[in-house]
């Protein structure tokens, strides 16, 4: 016999019905037939359950009297009052959980998730035998899963995700407890071994998320006709089985993260349901067979990370006016060939990956007709000719990455057409000219890499209006000229890098105020151990909802708060506003012909790495830098330093930070001068250290931080992108 549940809350208050029609008195009538009050045997357990917890959000205040709709998160049956359903979702929730909780003979409904229980799951919860929900996730649960719930064998949902020391193997029960079980979320654990052989056979089972555990084994085929399928970041070998019980059912496939090898079958193309497909992160090789053609119902598709060779599939997917994938992720192959024209014909796509692989030609000039396009990276390939002008067609462009190429030309001045464009990356390719007055015109943009071009002139003005600019790397280049008064005048800059160019002149002074990356000196993270190896440094890049349709971009950069202005013809005195930007984790001004004495950097709180070789300072060197903690690197050497540098001043901890500095003395264990510090062929030592310096060059060329890899990027407008991106992208 079903129930009637009872949540809404009611007020008992006396009216003057007289005047009201009766189906209104009907109706008030049947709203406080549902003011119920709890059966006392249930109210007296839960108040034994709220006993133990602990809720620093006053979130069961309400838990008194006996009217059930006032009760947070307690739902009653109408007639009887005994408790159907307790839903405690994200209250801060901790504590013991009393036993008493488990004599609700009537629960239907136990939901805890996003709470901090730090036990083992009780046993008792076997008990709730009407139970259909069982939902723990994200909380501290540990141990192992108790066989007592092999008692609920009216389950429909049990969900204990999130709960990262419950683990241990899979119980051998779970796939034949509860002959109703449709739901089974078992993600984000530590269960080890096998996938039970009950599990492939429980024909209820509709969902199945095993992701981001431990398991093994040998990938073995379902044989129920399954909608949702997880088994991401795992350890399953084997070959792709087909799925063909589920066919005309699954809807999401995820294995990435795993040790499958072999092709991809092509029998994966008749899962005619399917919305999402997640194969990224194996050892599948071999060419994609051309008769692998996928349903205008897929919308994800990632074979990313993978040693697929061949050349890319013409026909990928099949492609409608209304529907087609949105998001194509083939990165990270050894792809090889021409981007071919079908690839342009995806006219829903929003997101389109394929960089990391050999793909030579041009850019097809079509991909212009891909109006949805928010993305685009092509990043190292082989790829040569000219940014196709018909790219401007891509209007709501928010990232363009096309780095690490052949390609040449010049910046076409119709690029600020482009005007959402928040990432634009060329970087490592040929490619000459100025920079456009008109890219003035691309006001949205954030990150800006130009760094290995043949790129020339002056700098422009143009740059001024992008005022939301948070990285710009020009390194490299064949730039002239002063560096302009406008410099430092970027609220959100975090990385600006101009080393290795002709720049001439002074570095400007003033406006070092204005930064708040810079100066965040309130936000000093004493990082510890050396700097991160270029190579080694990611930019990410997620998006976040901020409403029904608008994309707000949120960038987590690895690399550190740093100016590189290094390898110029820079002359004249350090302005001393540079040194005492408290944010500044990096700062590189070698290889120039700076002169004058070098302002004091003991207010520089977060600094790092700083490198002022090879120039011709004079003077004194500034005072201590003991309070410094985070400063790993430091190099002074190839200038005009001197004087006495006692141990007292904390330079001891940079043996060689001085080297090609002959009238300094620095302290040496006996109180003399540290003979270290005098080079023995000082025109050979400055060569020499181009290369294998103390500091190595390359360690500070900050343009290389921007490799612009993106893992996995969910990019929706609309409804339905939402559904199948976002929350099914695992």
């Amino acid at each position: 016999m079903g129930h009637r549940w009872v949540s809404a809350c009611c007020t008992c208050k006396p009216l003057k019905l007289r005047a009201l029609p009766l189906v209104f008195i009907m109706l008030l009538c049947s709203i406080f037939s549902q003011c119920i009050d709890l059966d006392p045997q249930d109210k007296n357990s839960l108040l034994l359950f709220s006993s133990r917890v602990l809720d620093p959000g006053r979130s069961l205040s309400s838990w008194v009297g006996s009217n059930c709709s006032n009760w947070t998160g307690i739902t009653c049956e109408n007639q009887t009052g005994r408790v159907v359903s307790i839903n405690l979702t994200n209250m801060n929730l901790s504590g013991q959980i009393h036993p008493n909780l488990c004599k609700l003979p009537f629960l239907e409904q136990l939901v805890l998730s996003e709470n901090n229980f730090a036990c083992p799951i009780p046993s008792c919860f076997g008990n709730l035998q009407s139970l259909k929900t069982l939902n723990l996730s994200h909380n501290r649960f540990h141990g192992a899963v108790p066989d007592s719930l092999t008692r609920l064998r009216q389950l429909r949902e049990l969900v204990l995700s999130g709960n990262r020391d419950l683990g241990g193997l899979v119980p051998w029960w779970v796939g034949n407890f509860s002959t109703k079980l449709e739901k089974l979320d078992m993600s984000l654990n530590s269960f080890r071994g096998e996938i039970p052989e009950t599990l492939l056979y429980l024909e209820s089972l509709k969902h199945l998320d095993l992701g981001n555990n431990f398991l093994s084994g040998g990938l073995r085929d379902f044989r129920q006709a399954l909608v949702f399928l997880n088994l991401g970041s795992n350890q399953f070998s084997g070959t792709l089985p087909c799925f063909s019980a589920s066919a005309q059912s699954l809807s999401v496939l995820n294995l990435a993260s795993n040790l499958i090898v072999g092709g991809i079958p092509t029998c994966i193309g008749s899962l005619n349901a399917l919305t999402h497909l997640n194969l990224s992160f194996n050892h599948l090789s071999y060419k994609i067979s051309p008769r692998l053609v996928f349903s205008e119902k897929l919308f994800v598709l990632d074979l990313s990370n993978n040693d697929l060779s061949g050349p890319l599939p013409s026909k990928i997917a099949v492609t409608t006016e209304k529907s087609g994938l949105l998001l194509l992720d083939l990165s990270h192959n050894r792809f090889s060939g021409e981007i071919p024209l079908k690839i342009t014909e995806l006219k829903s796509l929003q997101a389109l990956f394929l960089s990391y692989n050999l793909l030579v030609g041009e850019i097809p000039a079509r991909i212009g007709n891909l109006t949805y396009l928010q993305v685009i990276d092509l990043s190292h390939n082989l790829l040569s000719g000219s940014i196709p002008l018909n790219i401007v067609g891509c209007f709501q462009l928010l990232a363009l990455i096309i780095n690490n190429n052949n390609l040449s030309g010049e910046i076409q001045p119709e690029l600020d057409a482009l005007d959402s464009l928040k990432i634009l990356d060329i970087s490592n390719n040929m490619i000459s000219g100025e920079i456009p007055l008109t890219l003035a015109g691309c006001k949205s943009l954030e990150i800006v890499d130009l760094s290995s071009n043949n790129l020339s002139g002056t700098l422009n003005d143009a740059i001024t209006k992008w005022s939301n600019l948070r990285y710009l790397s020009i390194a490299r280049n064949k730039f002239t000229g002063s560096l302009p008064s406008w410099l430092f005048t970027f609220d959100a800059m975090q990385l600006m890098d101009f080393s290795d160019n002709k720049f001439s002149g002074f570095i400007p002074d003033g406006n070092f105020n204005v930064s708040l990356n810079f100066n965040n000196g309130d936000a000093v993270k004493m990082l510890k151990g050396p700097i991160v190896p270029a190579q080694n440094v990611d930019t990410k890049v997620s998006i976040v909802v901020a409403g029904s349709s608008e994309l707000r971009f949120s960038y987590v950069l690895s690399s550190m708060v740093g100016i590189d202005l290094s390898y110029n013809l820079l002359h004249g005195e350090i302005p001393s506003g540079l040194f005492g930007l408290q944010g500044l984790e990096y700062l590189n001004l070698s290889y120039n012909v700076l002169d004058g004495q070098v302002p004091t950097f003991e207010k520089m709180w977060s600094l790092r790495a700083l490198d002022l070789s090879h120039n011709s300072l004079s003077g004194q060197v500034p005072g201590n830098i003991s309070s410094l903690q985070g400063l790993t690197i430091l190099n002074l050497s190839y200038n005009s330093f001197s004087g006495f540098v006692s141990k007292k001043q904390g330079y001891w901890k940079f043996p060689g930070a001085f080297a090609g500095n002959p009238n300094l003395c620095v302290e040496f264990s006996d109180g003399g001068c540290d003979p270290e510090s005098l080079p023995v062929e000082p025109g050979k030592a400055f060569e020499e250290d181009k290369v294998e310096g103390p500091i190595s060059v390359w360690l500070f060329c900050l343009s290389t931080f921007l490799s612009f890899y993106f893992g996995i990027v969910a990019l929706f407008c609309s409804a339905r992108a939402r559904n199948y991106i976002l929350q099914t992208k695992v």
